[in-house]
């Protein structure tokens, strides 16, 4: 059972903060609202945008880029996010149904190197998904990772967040990690999970 030392007077202010956002704002990506705003201002909607992790993120990167593919592993969850998409008038969007690896993270396979100006880290496999994003991202391209303090070392006051002590959650983060360690780094947090930010350098 995980424990609940977590429920600080501060971590349900901010829970309760990030819910209240969330109902009044139903149609934003469930990352840190700090994210959410940064991308607003980076998002030109002409780039070409692949995303692991469908739902309401899909819909509003879709309204941002000129193009997206979108990896879901949940066949049902899949289905209502391709209806919802048809009733938004949304065609700019390829969204695939993959159970799991090697097929979910392998997607990024089927797209040309370098040419990709945002990549969204959000379902399964992220380790994976993160690593084999990094060479399809071109100079000056935006990889987000969700949740990014339950898997590299960090100073998040966010629950579960890893410390300097832990090192990454994988082998794999490991290697993202030493990848990304000159790029330029956003990492925001609302206290309850936190999102990071990589630009790749031109």
């Amino acid at each position: 059972m995980r424990s609940l030392r977590h429920w600080t007077p501060r971590y349900v202010v901010n829970r309760l903060r990030v819910l209240a956002y969330q109902r009044l704002h139903p149609g934003e990506p469930w990352l840190t609202r700090d994210m959410v705003e940064l991308l607003k201002t980076r998002l030109t909607g002409a780039g070409r945008g692949l995303e692991w992790g469908a739902g309401r993120s899909t819909l509003w990167l879709a309204a941002r880029l000129g193009s997206l593919v979108s990896v879901e592993h949940d066949e049902a969850y899949c289905r209502q996010v391709q209806a919802a998409l048809e009733k938004k008038g949304l065609r700019n969007v390829d969204l695939r149904f993959h159970l799991a690896e090697p097929d979910y993270v392998a997607v990024v396979d089927t797209l040309p190197p370098a040419r990709l100006d945002f990549v969204l880290v959000d379902g399964q496999a992220r380790d994976l998904c993160a690593l084999a994003a990094l060479p399809r991202l071109k100079p000056g391209g935006l990889l987000v990772v969700d949740n990014s303090n339950l898997y590299l070392p960090c100073s998040s006051y966010a629950p579960h967040s890893r410390r300097p002590a832990d090192g990454p959650a994988s082998e794999a983060w490991g290697r993202f990690a030493t990848t990304v360690k000159t790029w330029e780094c956003i990492w925001t947090t609302n206290g309850v999970w936190d999102t990071a930010l990589w630009v790749k350098p031109a």
